[in-house]
């Protein structure tokens, strides 16, 4: 493929035997110029950076959805892979690929690139020796600046006119001289010297504690510099800018760097350094070697001080002040403190929780990366804060690497990745949150284990088994069960890839061995795509969906009426008429929500497809005054990843909302917020994660039981991350309503972003469908999630999810996940790109009581008898639930998949229920009533609970409407 960027032609190769999509070997295999953005990352952004002004590179790559490197070679051993690896959306656009986890997207400029870097072999009468290994003690002491950037011939000029016949070039910017080469430095493997001098690319400049050795192999006429000016007529500093002032001659490297954050320059003074160490808000400033200037707030690896006169190099841009010496450091503050740490050791005790220090573990190769989830904290790392991070989000192994890094994961990714074990003297780099402790070091992590269980997933004998049921018609957008007892599908109309679909089809559940039977023809008058629908309390039990993709289909007010039976077709259709009934503002992604008074909520979206936003919410049918539509700013600020909110009913009364990360309970009559809630969490790396479409998870209430005196809670589960599309592997709770509610987070066995969660007639929720990476919308998730899990509130938390059996069939972007009335799931529909189509069902359990009823219109808390026929146990082990009729669409399922357990008594096998007691607990509408011995549910009955109370079933009186009745 080829795309543009400004005057260059840019070609990406999946040609194995050319640079295509290499596995990453990390930040080296591109190892010149890179930036990260993860907002603003696009293909273009990168090749633009890569290819212009200083960055004429032959070579840009994209990774991890947000880095870009440039280069003119491809290092550390890189290959070719599958396109289909590189998979991350790019932060700045959704429509591109940007790499991935450890894999690069790279783009070629057409252009040869020049010949590779060499360590050069001579300059003038300079000889190169090798790569030679450096320590913080110095191979060659007299550290000084060049003039302009670091090159093999800047290197080598500097020391010849210093006097010293021995040059070596350091992490491609660093300049040494010496007389000798000392302390015990030696000949190490030129791979080592593989840093490109940042005055020159095709020269190597060393390395990580790697000199490339230079050696003058003529005599030097001139006098070494060792004290540039008599000592005598070098002095500190007084009368500085603020507050600063001198606080004597530190020795530097006893034990490494007593300061980090380094500049230098060949025209360094006292006052530049201090200039340059208060712009970025540090207290100390100090100089060493005439040109190097570090930073910080204090003086770490056991600095100690020493003797005034040992500081007694002039500085490189004034020949009268004192900027410390070989190894030593003229320190300043500007609050008069000057604070000493001891050597940074392991912290191995007092650690949070069940943590236990298990080692220094090396990464298989430079930049590779073990653990998949990092955090980058630059001033703010320690030990303590990684590890709650990665125990907040149920991840058992913490390692902390270049003292700034946190990363999270599991025991097997060290196996996975190659890590291996190593003396714990090789994680030497101090936390940057906590100077006194060990946060890993180059490419080595200080590494720590959960010790316990942190994460129970129960692996029961009966896993379920999926079963094809019948094929297709569509790919269902909205699947809804109705009081018929036959499944409603609607499906894009218009924009529909069936040129003759009708939009709407209804399945009979009891045909479904005979295709031609078994679906009914229906129709729609305008495009139902990504609208919302919920079930209505009027006597005929009707559907209503709302919304649309757009123009008038935004406007949208369709009603359907079921009818028919088991084996016998029903004759009535979807009624719409927008010249008639419609929505006060068009909206597409709505959800819609029965409230106690049995007016229906319907609450945000946007104005058409991928148009701006509707942040607001109105009622049906619509209040008389006017325009009664109200905007909520929570809506508008957090546009567009909000769409789908999900709404729910309270035992107050009051309305719990939550959209992208966050949530509130609104007033039932103003709609005012009562309480903001805290921020969902997210990813352990990322807070800004979602769960509401695009990142879209699924969201549940959990189960009521009688006397309804217990809290109830909000289960959310799955979505994913802005930019980078990483799918979340977790599920939140929260009893809203309580004081100080909080959230509590419960890590799931695999990643989900799209997934369904079913409410099962025994209380526990079946959750499948989606992929492990990406966001909702068409094209944009990719590898599949074939696995279901069983989530069971009953148990503890971190004890509640089952691995359930795997399917085949990949179900991502507008699958559903529908409770039929015999207990069994029903799965449908899929993203169209993948063409999967199909239905499939779940047998979670086995079904096989039997009762009857005979009253099926239940007043809030009425009392209501059935007679039941038990095939094992009895009454007393007996349960019975109550299943709100739902709609479900995007994994929003918009009754709040709510399900009551009422209380009832049994004399005999006649058990007498009692309806819940209000239309908090229970908002009017139709139920499914199961009844259960131990975990076998029986097939359902329809009961209607609460009546009517807004008339709805008398409305719209319209001539094209036709009205069941209350």
């Amino acid at each position: 493929m080829h795309i543009i960027s400004r005057h260059t032609i840019f070609t990406i190769f999946t040609d194995a035997t050319q640079p295509g999509l290499p596995l990453d070997a990390g930040r080296e295999t591109l190892s010149a110029a890179t930036y990260t953005d993860t907002v603003n990352m696009t293909i273009e952004s990168c090749v633009n950076f890569c290819s212009t002004g200083s960055n004429a590179y032959v070579y840009a790559g994209v990774e991890y959805a947000q880095e870009c490197y440039c280069g003119n070679y491809l290092f550390s051993g890189a290959t070719n892979v599958s396109s289909s690896d590189c998979d991350m959306a790019c932060t700045g656009n959704a429509g591109e690929f940007c790499g991935a986890g450890n894999r690069l997207d790279i783009f070629w400029s057409g252009v040869q690139p020049p010949a590779p870097p060499i360590l050069v072999p001579s300059i003038g009468n300079w000889s190169l020796l090798g790569c030679y290994n450096d320590s913080a003690t110095r191979a060659l002491p007299y550290g000084t600046g060049v003039t302009g950037s670091v090159t093999v011939e800047s290197c080598t000029t500097a020391c010849y006119n210093a006097g010293y016949p021995y040059a070596g070039m350091e992490y491609a910017d660093e300049c040494y001289c010496g007389l000798t080469i000392e302390n015990n430095s030696g000949p190490t493997p030129d791979t080592g010297c593989d840093m490109t001098c940042a005055g020159n690319s095709s020269e190597y400049c060393g390395g990580s504690y790697q000199l490339s050795m230079y050696n003058y192999t003529q005599a030097i006429t001139i006098a070494p510099v060792v004290n540039p000016v008599n000592p005598s007529t070098v002095s500190p500093v007084s009368g500085l800018t603020g507050n600063w002032t001198y606080g004597g001659c530190y020795i530097d490297n006893l034990n490494g760097r007593a300061l980090g954050n380094e500049f230098d320059s060949s025209s360094m003074t006292v006052e530049s350094c201090i200039a340059n160490c208060a712009g970025k808000n540090f207290t100390i400033a100090a100089i060493e070697y005439s040109t190097q200037c570090f930073c910080g707030d204090y003086l770490i690896n056991g600095a100690t001080e020493g003797a005034n006169s040992d500081c007694n190099m002039a500085c490189g841009g004034n020949a009268t002040e004192a900027c410390g010496g070989p190894n030593r450091l003229s320190v300043y503050s500007s609050n008069g403190n000057i604070t000493l740490l001891p050597v940074p050791v392991m912290q191995t005790t007092s650690l949070p929780g069940q943590w236990v220090y298990e080692g220094c573990l090396a990464e298989p190769y430079t930049g590779a990366r073990i653990f998949p989830y990092e955090n980058e904290w630059d001033t703010n790392n320690t030990v303590d804060a990684c590890l709650n991070q990665c125990a907040a989000f149920g991840y058992p192994v913490a390692g902390l690497e270049y003292g700034v890094q946190c990363f999270c994961g599991d025991v097997s990714d060290i196996a996975a990745a190659g890590g291996s074990y190593v003396s714990d003297s090789q994680c030497n780099t101090a936390c940057s949150g906590d100077p006194i402790h060990l946060c890993g070091g180059g490419s080595r992590l200080s590494t720590y284990y959960w010790n316990g269980t942190m994460n129970t997933w129960h692996t029961p004998a009966n896993t379920g088994y999926y079963e094809f049921l019948i094929g297709g018609l569509v790919v269902p957008l909205i699947a809804t069960v109705g009081i018929n007892n036959k499944v409603t599908f609607l499906e894009k109309w218009g924009t529909s890839e069936y040129n003759n679909s009708t939009g709407a089809y209804e399945l009979d559940l009891s045909l479904v061995d005979n295709y031609q039977l078994a679906w009914r023809e229906m129709h729609v008058q305008s495009d139902v795509f990504c609208s919302g629908s919920i079930i209505l309390p009027d006597l005929g039990g009707r559907q209503i969906n709302i919304g649309g993709w757009s123009l008038s289909s935004t406007f949208g007010v369709r009603l359907y009426t079921p009818d028919g039976s088991a084996g016998v077709n029903g004759t009535n259709d979807w009624e719409e008429n927008v010249n008639e009934l419609t929505l006060q503002r068009g909206r597409w992604y709505p959800t819609a929500m029965m409230m106690p008074n049995g007016s229906i909520l319907v609450v945000g979206g946007e104005s058409g497809s991928n148009a701006s936003p509707q942040p607001s919410l109105e009622i049906l049918p619509a209040p008389p005054g006017g325009d009664t539509v109200i905007t909520l700013d929570y809506l508008q600020r957090t546009d567009p990843n909000n769409l789908y909110p999900f709404l729910m009913v309270l035992p107050s009364g009051r309305f719990f909302i939550g959209y992208y990360n966050e949530a509130r309970i609104l007033d039932p009559v103003t709609f005012d917020t009562v309480t903001v809630l805290p921020n969902m969490p997210g990813a352990v790396n990322n807070f800004l994660a979602g769960r509401t479409y695009p990142m879209e998870g699924s969201a549940v209430l959990l189960p009521q039981y009688a006397p309804y005196t217990d809290p109830i809670e909000v289960l959310i589960c799955g979505g994913s991350t802005i930019g980078a599309a990483i799918a979340l592997d977790n599920c939140i709770s929260i009893a809203p309503e309580v004081p100080n509610a909080t959230w509590t987070l419960e890590r799931m066995p695999s990643q989900r972003v799209m997934p369904c969660i079913t409410t099962l007639p025994d209380g526990t929720y079946l959750i499948m469908n989606g992929a492990h990476q990406g966001v909702a919308g068409f094209g944009l998730a990719t590898d599949p999630n074939l696995s279901a899990i069983l989530y069971d509130p009953s148990q503890p938390t971190g004890q509640r999810i089952s691995i359930l059996n795997n399917t085949i069939v990949a179900r991502l972007y507008h699958s559903e996940a529908t409770l039929l009335p015999d207990g069994r799931v029903l799965v449908s529909g899929s993203d169209p790109q993948t063409n999967y189509p199909n239905g499939s069902y779940v047998y979670p359990e086995e079904m096989r009581i039997e009762f009857n009823i005979a009253e099926t219109d239940w007043e809030l808390g009425g009392q209501y008898s059935i007679t039941v026929t038990l095939f094992q146990g009895t009454t007393s082990t007996m349960r019975v639930s109550l299943v709100a009729a739902s709609s479900s669409t995007h994994g929003n399922v918009m009754s709040g998949g709510r399900i009551i357990f009422p209380a009832f008594s049994c004399s005999g096998n006649t058990c007498t229920i009692t309806a819940p007691p209000n239309a908090y607990v229970s908002p009017p509408g139709w139920h499914q009533l199961f009844v259960l011995d131990g975990p076998t549910p029986s097939h359902s009955a329809w009961v209607r609970i609460g009546g009517d109370p807004a008339q709805l079933g008398n409305w719209p009186d319209h001539p094209d409407f036709t009205t069941p009745g209350v």
